[in-house]
């Protein structure tokens, strides 16, 4: 089947490049007869609309990664946060059109055929293995939200202040449940754009959780009596409640790892630019332009209103700093209970990526068959419960994960790609030498943030700033 897809599309890059235009640039530039041109790449005519798509890329993008960034910007101060913040949402979108560029000169998208393009068999299995690692990573730090948080919401529901050690109060137990009843029947969807639906629905319920952070900015005190015995004893009250426009400290390195895991979304695109209705490198370019933007917003708002809440008392879950004021706030129970249903309905859509990097690495000549579809679901599924269960701390899942996938993801393999795929361009050219620095920055990125991460761990203390 790929094979028949990438035929089709070298067939339109030769009829192309006859007519004297080269077929990327036919590809991204405006259309006038955009609407009436039949779908290319791809054997079914995609169905899914320029508004569930939005909602299905905003919601991969938006996941748990959003419980951190007040944390991140009471480590890095106010002004160095927003440049940060806003530095890695335009990387992303430039990192997108090196993706869909490359994706259009050879009429692929599957971004594990673009690796198999670029460097043969090796690269289509470097690529399908940094987006398990990565889609894996983003699954259990969804699934750590729910291990954490529902056992404290079925505990308020109850009236109770500590936990009576039934089974219903067990998070370990409580995952099993969620995975069987609720992800992986969205899981066994044939298609990504059905879940187009329950991704808006995810996203209301962040929109709520934003509301709530920017409402109790108003209702908390500072300094708040709860955190007496918090590792900031010996800060004095102003000191405590005082914004900070620039910080820098061990916790810093973690930081630019939990921006750059917030803010991927690339594993997602080309599945999302599959199934797009009337797909155009345009199209899908302004697609992700629109997510990346509402969840900058979304992702600066939340940072400055839960760190002007907390300040230096900040935990690295923010949730966990909520619960310190009052456990069994009506408010706070709903707004753990939205970011519950929003983290649960996030998985089935990372876990699609998943499934399609493993069907095209052991089964890709293969046509679509039920068997497979649910056996790799429930297999992943299995998997990322199991990293649930054992691994003891979400942080360590956003640092590392961070640090290694998500500067592949974002500038190493869509800088590569552009480079070896689009031939048409010298490499001495500027869009060349661009994507060659982009490269490096993401290497130099990797090496940075895992050099500071490894130093943390050795000489740094309590860096878990809370605990979970």
């Amino acid at each position: 089947m790929e094979l028949q897809k990438l035929t089709n599309g070298h067939r339109q890059d030769f009829q192309h490049l006859e007519e004297g235009e080269s077929p990327e640039r036919e590809e991204f530039l405006p259309h006038k007869s955009d609407g009436g041109k039949p779908p290319q790449f791809t054997d079914f005519e995609g169905k899914t609309s320029f508004g569930m798509s939005v909602f299905n890329l905003s919601n991969a993008i938006m996941g748990s990664g959003i419980l951190g960034l007040s944390y991140a910007m009471s480590n890095t101060g106010i002004i160095l946060f927003l440049v940060l913040l806003t530095c890695i949402a335009v990387l992303s979108s430039y990192s997108v059109h090196l993706l869909l560029r490359s994706a259009g000169v050879v009429g692929i998208r599957a971004y594990e055929q673009l690796g198999k393009r670029a460097f043969g068999h090796p690269g289509k299995i470097l690529a399908a293995l940094v987006i398990t690692l990565h889609n894996i990573g983003a699954m259990s730090s969804y699934l750590f939200i729910v291990k954490y948080e529902l056992p404290l919401v079925i505990q308020a529901f109850l009236g109770l202040h500590h936990s009576s050690g039934e089974w219903f109060l067990n998070g370990n137990y409580l995952i099993v449940i969620v995975s069987i009843c609720i992800i992986l029947p969205l899981a066994l969807m044939r298609q990504l754009g059905y879940l187009g639906y329950t991704s808006g629905f995810s996203l209301t319920c962040m929109v709520f959780f934003l509301i709530s952070v920017i409402y109790k900015k108003f209702n908390i005190p500072c300094p708040f009596d709860g955190f007496t015995n918090h590792t900031a004893e010996n800060i004095s009250i102003d000191g405590e409640c005082e914004a900070k426009y620039f910080t820098i400290n061990q916790q810093t390195a973690y930081t630019v790892p939990i921006l750059a895991f917030a803010f991927v979304c690339h594993p997602e695109v080309l599945p999302i630019y599959t199934e797009l209705r009337n797909p155009t490198k345009r199209r899908m370019q302004a697609i992700a332009n629109v997510s990346i933007l509402g969840m900058f917003v979304m992702y600066l708002l939340t940072a400055i209103f839960g760190y002007l809440t907390f300040y230096l008392n900040t935990e690295a879950e923010l949730l966990h700093t909520y619960s310190k004021v009052d456990p069994l706030d009506t408010l706070i129970l709903c707004v753990r209970l939205a970011v519950l249903v929003a983290v649960t309905l996030t998985v089935p859509v990372v876990l699609f990526p998943i499934r399609r990097a493993l069907l095209q690495l052991l089964f890709p000549d293969k046509p679509f068959h039920w068997v497979r579809h649910i056996s790799i679901a429930l297999c992943l599924l299995f998997v990322v419960n199991l990293l649930v269960i054992f691994v003891p701390n979400i942080r360590d899942i956003f640092g590392i994960i961070g640090a290694t996938s998500a500067p592949s993801l974002i500038f190493i393999l869509p800088g590569l790609f552009y480079i070896r795929i689009v031939s048409t361009e010298p490499m001495n050219s500027r869009p060349k030498i661009q994507a060659a620095c982009f490269t490096a920055l993401g290497f130099i990125f990797m090496t940075m943030s895992l050099t500071f991460i490894a130093l943390d761990w050795v000489y740094g203390e309590n860096r878990s700033g809370g605990g979970h």
